[in-house]
Formats: C-alpha cells, sequence, structure tokens
C-alpha cells in the first residue's frame, strides 16, 4: 500500500523531520541517528545481541556465527537505538462510530472520526518516524488477554512500505482485556523501550494493573487516549437502548439534561484520573479526540507531552 494512502506527501516530509523521544530508557546499541547518553567512542565494543531482520549485515560477528552457527550482532557504546513498542487496540469498541468518514483504503481526509482508523492512522505515523530514525520498531495488537498478532521488530526506513500494507488487512472484532494483554506483552513483547498504547481505554477491569506490568519490565510507557465526537457530547434523546458492541449486552436508558450532565462529568472524572495516574507513574497520556486532525497530535500533542521531538 503506496504510503500515500495514509499520508499526503507534505506530510510525509514533515513526519521525516520528528523523532521519538524516551526519557527513561536507553537499551541497545546499533548503527542509527540516535546518539547514547554513554560514555565511549564508536568503535568500542560493548556487547553482543541477537540479530534482528532489517538489522545491518556489516554488525555481524562472522567469527561468532562460524563457531555457533547463530547470528549475533555487534553492538558498540557510543551509538544507540530505541526500540518503539505500537500497540493498537483491536477490540470491536474501537469500530465506532459506523459512520465515520473516509477509510484506510480511500483517499486522505483529516475528517475521519472513525476511531480504528484514526488509530491505525496514528499507528502507521508513529512507527514511520522510527523507522526513519533508525529505531527498532514492532507494532502488536491487543484483543482478548494477549498480544493477537505482530508486525516486527525491524529496523530501517525501507520497511516503511511492508508496515503500511500490514495495516491496511486489520479488522475490529471482541473485547479486549488491557490489564491481561498488557501483562501478557510486558513477558512477550521483548526488550525494555518506548511503548505507545493506543486505544480507546474501555476495558472493564481497568488498564492499572497491565500499565505496572509494562513498566515492572522497564519499558516507558505512553497512553494515546481515542475518543470519537459522540461520545464525548451523545446526541442520542429520549428513551433508547443502547447495545454493548463487544457483549451485545442491552441496556434502557432515558437520556435528557440531567443524564447528560451526569455523562459529562463521569467522563471527566474518567479521563482526569487516567491523567493523575499516568502522571503519577511517570507514564505519558494524551487525550485526544478524532475530530482533531491525526497528524496535529503527531506534530503538536505529542510533542507537548515530550514523546516526540
Amino acid at each position: 500500500m503506496p504510503a500515500e494512502r495514509l499520508f499526503d506527501e507534505k506530510t510525509l516530509r514533515k513526519l521525516e523531520q520528528l523523532r521519538l523521544i524516551a526519557h527513561k530508557v536507553r537499551s541497545g546499541a546499533v548503527k542509527g541517528e540516535r546518539r547514547s547518553i554513554k560514555k565511549g567512542t564508536s568503535i568500542e565494543f560493548a556487547d553482543y545481541r541477537d540479530y534482528t531482520r532489517g538489522d545491518d549485515l556489516r554488525r555481524l560477528d562472522w567469527n561468532v556465527y562460524a563457531r555457533l552457527e547463530k547470528p549475533f550482532i555487534k553492538l558498540l557504546e557510543e551509538e544507540e537505538d530505541l526500540t518503539v513498542h505500537i500497540l493498537l487496540d483491536t477490540s470491536e469498541s474501537m469500530n465506532w462510530p459506523p459512520n465515520g468518514l473516509g477509510g484506510v483504503g480511500g483517499a486522505i481526509s483529516t475528517v475521519d472520526v472513525h476511531k480504528f482508523r484514526y488509530g491505525m492512522r496514528l499507528a502507521a505515523a508513529l512507527a514511520h518516524i522510527a523507522l526513519t530514525t533508525g529505531d527498532r520498531v514492532s507494532v502488536s495488537l491487543l484483543t482478548g488477554a494477549r498480544m493477537a498478532d505482530r508486525w516486527g521488530p525491524v529496523r530501517g526506513r525501507g520497511q516503511t512500505l511492508s508496515m503500511l500494507t500490514w495495516l491496511e488487512h486489520l479488522r475490529t472484532g471482541g473485547t479486549t482485556d488491557l490489564n491481561a494483554a498488557l501483562a501478557d506483552y510486558a513477558v512477550r513483547g521483548g526488550r525494555a523501550g518506548l511503548v505507545l498504547l493506543i486505544g480507546d481505554m474501555l476495558s472493564p477491569g481497568g488498564y492499572r494493573d497491565g500499565l505496572n506490568a509494562l513498566q515492572g519490565r522497564g519499558h516507558e510507557v505512553a497512553v494515546l487516549h481515542l475518543l470519537s465526537p459522540d461520545e464525548i457530547e451523545p446526541v442520542a434523546a429520549g428513551d433508547i437502548r443502547l447495545i454493548d458492541s463487544e457483549t451485545g449486552a442491552g441496556q434502557d436508558v432515558t437520556i435528557d439534561g440531567a443524564m447528560r450532565g451526569l455523562y459529562a462529568r463521569r467522563l471527566r472524572e474518567w479521563r482526569s484520573e487516567m491523567a493523575s495516574y499516568c502522571l503519577g507513574r511517570g507514564a505519558h497520556y494524551v487525550a485526544m479526540e478524532t475530530s482533531t486532525p491525526w497528524e496535529n497530535v503527531i506534530l503538536y500533542a505529542l510533542r507537548r507531552a515530550g514523546v516526540v521531538r
């Protein structure tokens, strides 16, 4: 899938001028544009790590390969990469609203309010930024209680087309237990790095245990919380029956002025609680509405949060 199907050329050039920032994590040391805070010179040997698809073959230690028949990359002291983990919630609640404008495979639109397509655009943009700067990138899907599928980990700007093609075929479905899925990723996701969690955070059991599990493994976490405009200010009125898109359970409600006020207050409290908890844990939290052009989130909101520079 050509990059233009998610990004126009102007936006693509803007993305390539950015880089992702991790303030607490420095894991790995391979050829890239990111310079280490460690002392040493670029020719000083530091360690070995397993070869990963996309690594520079010039960094392979062929003597070790001849002895062990397993490829290892030589790590140098001064040059360092960042591992970027992009986690995308694929629960059915992300498939909203059903009449959202635009689409991944259609014309470019900055007014596409559909949560999952918006989330895919953010994931693609962040992955492209990281690939452009030589970081090690993976994009993983969260569903049920686990990581369901994964693209990567790879590095190199030449991997962008593969990433976009993979994203094009994604679909929503079922429920996501964030606590269990994030804990599963903490165990299986690989080396510590910057975790970018993209989703609506609608998980009955919450998210705290999962976030703590990620941080316990050394990850720096940023929560990108997506909600659509009609979730912020519902347009329904009167006596209606609400259907849970994930479980199919129904609830009869009467929506009047008092109910709207109660809903708005509880929504503010929920988002404020999430922001406070993340701040207290040293995690980034960025709340957004899908009516905001997605590129503005990258270029402005994530910059203010210190995730992008």
